[in-house]
């Protein structure tokens, strides 16, 4: 399992509809926060080694209605 931290900025007043979408509708988004500065969301993705990062963040969470702009942060280690 490998985790992933996507930033992604919405277009106005959209931020709401986009986190909603993503937690309904992909799979892989186990959190998603409303967050301050230059992006609205951060969404925590969780997936199986044979999923394509790529291809994740380009084919579900690029192409979700209200998104604008995504910034990928891969997570090597997790600590508790």
């Amino acid at each position: 399992m490998r985790t992933i931290f996507v930033h992604v900025k919405c277009e106005l007043g959209r931020a709401y509809q986009v986190a909603d979408t993503a937690v309904q509708q992909i799979e892989f988004v186990s959190e998603v926060h409303s967050i301050s500065g230059q992006y609205d969301l951060l969404m925590k993705c969780c997936l199986a080694d044979d999923i394509d990062i790529g291809r994740f963040v380009t084919e579900e969470i690029q192409t979700l209605p209200g998104v604008r702009e995504t910034f990928t942060m891969i997570a090597f280690k997790a600590f508790s």
